[in-house]
Order: C-alpha cells, then structure tokens, then sequence
C-alpha cells in the first residue's frame, strides 16, 4: 500500500472546496492502493487557521475532522530532527516533513513552495494535480 501524507494546505482546500483538485486527491489518497496520513500537527493548525481565518466555518471543520477519521491515519509528530529538513525553508513545516519520513510515507501532497522547491526525493513530494495525475 502506498503512504500518502497530506499537507494542511490540501485539506483547507477540501474542506472550503470539495469539488476541486485538492478535495479529487484527497478522495484518491484515503482509497485503494493509497493510505492516507495526516499528522497531528495538521489537525492543530487546521484548527488555528480557522479559528483566524475562517471561525464562521469552524462547524465544517469538525464535521470533516469527524468525517474523515475511519478514513485516515493519524500519525504522531516525531520530536527527533531528520537531516533532510535543512531543506524546509519555513520552521513550521519541518515537523510535517518529519512525520512523513518517520511513518514512511511515499509522497507528501501539498501546494506549499517550501516542500515543492525543497529537492526531496523520500518522500516524493507533489501538488495535488500530479498525484491525481500519478
């Protein structure tokens, strides 16, 4: 089975769109031959991005939260730094790549420039578009 992380990016954009790319990867990730995995960080800066950003839609969020978790796995947040996240230029973004790499993800889904620019090989990292593409 293949191991798909999901960047925060990807699921804001599913849960304010569910008919667009990232919602069409997503529903691709949590389906066979994929695993879909979503860190624990993730769900706490989901939260903080709504909460900000969207606190009219926080209702949606947890719907989709309750929604999706027989569908995914929810993965722990490693506190041992990996040497590859030199390459993440946003701090913030290390412990997702972290993540990935210490659950043995085979690509990490984001739309984020750090991860995309990075030249990380292991995990393969991809848009939204070249996973449904893949």
């Amino acid at each position: 089975m293949t191991r798909v992380l999901l960047d925060t990016n990807i699921l804001v954009s599913v849960i304010l769109n569910s008919h667009g790319v990232p919602a069409r990867a997503y529903r691709k990730a949590v389906g066979p031959p994929y695993q879909a995995l979503i860190c624990e960080q993730t769900l706490e800066e989901l939260r903080r991005v709504f909460n900000r950003k969207f606190p009219k839609k926080i209702p949606m969020l947890e719907r989709f939260i309750a929604m999706i978790l027989p569908a995914v796995e929810i993965v722990p947040m490693p506190y041992i730094v990996h040497a590859d996240e030199v390459k993440i230029r946003d701090n913030d973004d290390r412990p997702i790549l972290r993540a990935a790499i210490k659950t043995g993800a085979d690509i990490l889904v984001s739309g984020d420039k750090d991860f995309l620019n990075s030249n990380i090989t292991n995990p393969q990292i991809m848009t939204a578009a070249e996973f449904i593409s893949r």
